[in-house]
């Protein structure tokens, strides 16, 4: 039998037992004893061994791809170990070799696994940037659509449109996979004034009239969610319209194209054409949750909350269950109508009627529709009986609430805790100034000035800055 055959094997006795070490470490002696040189088998070993938690696994992993008899790695195995690791892992991993050895011997597909994990890690950017640096040098981003397309990608996960947009324009080729990054990316960071979801539009409409500039380039499905996406910001329904003749011009018919489908659902009914949203979603043969959300949600936002629990039992008779992610849509937009009692009523439906087990998005959701409604005591006794530990979003909505009804006493206790939240994180919040100032307003209403000047004390200290208003008055 051949080595290649008998591995084979072995990895799907290895499959059928997933937790097992020392099966995998079995395998590879197996592999080793029968002389294999098949690397795709050791590239599903390490790609095994790093699925694994221990210092163990880790180490057999970097046993294969930096055996100690050869000067440098198999590329095939280095790239897979930067692929399966963790994003962390990767980057440090990519940072020891490098410092050693030549980077001339890396190929493209080193790059695009390290960008994309340096994509995934909050605290990468910077690395990310130095990768770009690294990629002109060795002049692989002239030469490969896939490295442009994932340094975009890249920009647009850390917020960083204007790079990502430079990136973009500077690629010498672009395929449908490049345009739908960057338009997915405007759509992605919503902004006030919907500029983004704006610049998606456009860049679409670009896209759409002259092929993308690019031969046998043209939009896919995945465009066409992109920037329904950004029409649903925009609620601009004429324009709404109009893509979805488009859409059925291009042979995506919502009818059998369930993504495409359900972003029509989503675009009519945040553009407030119920109807419209309606007959799509009674037309399609095939739904998913998303779908059914859509649609639950729609009914919410355009005043006829009052329907959705009874979609909500023809979602379950279809036999597709509601998720945390129908739950925190629904809460949000009867937050965001004011529908007080039937939020409360969904939420309790939540675990008795469809065994959803509620997380702390929806326990939030609660909190501000109270908050908002000025049931500021019953958001209050809520918060104490959760069985979660609240988290700086939820404090933060309820503290508005007593900022804005004048409940300065518990006002003051919800922000002290807000505070104290933060501190013990250590690290400054995009919203920690805000939360100073509301705790500062609500203690000086009370007229505790040296608490206020203690308050303000502390700003300084920890290098937290109020931000200036604007006016056009």
């Amino acid at each position: 039998m051949s080595s290649v055959l008998q591995g084979t094997r072995l990895f799907s006795l290895l499959h059928q037992n997933s937790k097992a070490l020392i099966q995998a470490k079995q395998i590879h002696a197996q592999l080793i004893i029968n002389g294999c040189r098949d690397n795709s088998l050791f590239g599903k070993l390490v790609g095994h061994y790093c699925s694994k938690p221990s210092p163990e696994s880790s180490k057999l992993a970097h046993l294969l791809v930096f055996p100690r008899f050869r000067h440098h790695p198999d590329k095939f195995l280095f790239n897979t170990l930067l692929k399966c690791s963790k994003p962390e892992d990767s980057i440090r991993i990519f940072a020891n070799w490098a410092s050693k050895s030549s980077l001339l011997y890396l190929n493209e597909r080193t790059f695009v696994f390290l960008l994309g994990a340096c994509a995934r890690s909050a605290s990468a950017s910077r690395v990310g940037r130095i990768v770009h640096g690294m990629i002109i040098k060795l002049g692989f981003f002239s030469e490969s659509e896939l490295i442009g397309t994932t340094l975009l990608h890249f920009y647009a996960k850390n917020g960083d449109l204007r790079y990502a947009r430079k990136v973009f324009d500077e690629m010498p080729e672009r395929t449908s996979v490049t345009w739908n990054a960057m338009i997915g990316g405007y759509c992605s960071r919503k902004d006030k004034g919907n500029h983004n979801a704006r610049k998606a539009m456009i860049l679409f409409r670009r896209f759409s009239s002259c092929g993308g500039g690019d031969d046998g380039v043209r939009p896919t499905d995945t465009t066409m969610v992109c920037v329904l996406s950004a029409i649903a910001q925009t609620g601009l329904l004429e324009i709404g319209s109009l893509v979805h003749g488009y859409i059925e011009k291009l042979g995506f018919s919502p009818e059998v194209d369930v993504f495409v489908g359900t972003g029509l659902v989503d675009m009519y009914s945040k553009c407030g054409c119920l109807n419209s949203a309606i007959s799509v979603f009674e037309l399609m043969r095939v739904k998913n949750v998303l779908t059914w959300t859509s649609m639950a949600t729609g009914l919410a936002l355009n005043g006829r909350g009052n329907e959705t629990p009874e979609l909500l039992n023809r979602m379950a008779e279809s036999g597709i269950k509601p998720n945390e992610v129908t739950f925190t849509s629904l809460l949000s937009a009867y937050r965001h109508i004011g529908l007080v009692q039937e939020g409360l009523e969904l939420f309790q439906s939540m675990r008795t009627r469809f065994g959803v087990t509620p997380v702390i998005q929806h326990y939030g959701c609660i909190v501000d529709l109270l908050g908002k409604a000025g049931r500021l005591q019953e958001a209050y006794e809520f918060v104490l009986a959760l069985p979660v530990r609240p988290d700086a979003i939820l404090l933060r909505s309820l503290c508005n609430a007593c900022s804005i009804y004048g409940e300065s006493v518990m006002g003051e206790e919800v922000g002290k805790a807000l505070l104290e939240m933060e501190h013990k994180e250590k690290k400054v919040s995009g919203s920690e100034c805000e939360d100073y100032v509301a705790l500062s307003n609500l203690l000086a209403s009370e007229g505790k000035w040296v608490e206020v000047e203690k308050l303000r004390k502390e700003m300084k200290e920890r290098r937290i800055r109020t931000r200036p208003g604007y006016s056009f008055v």
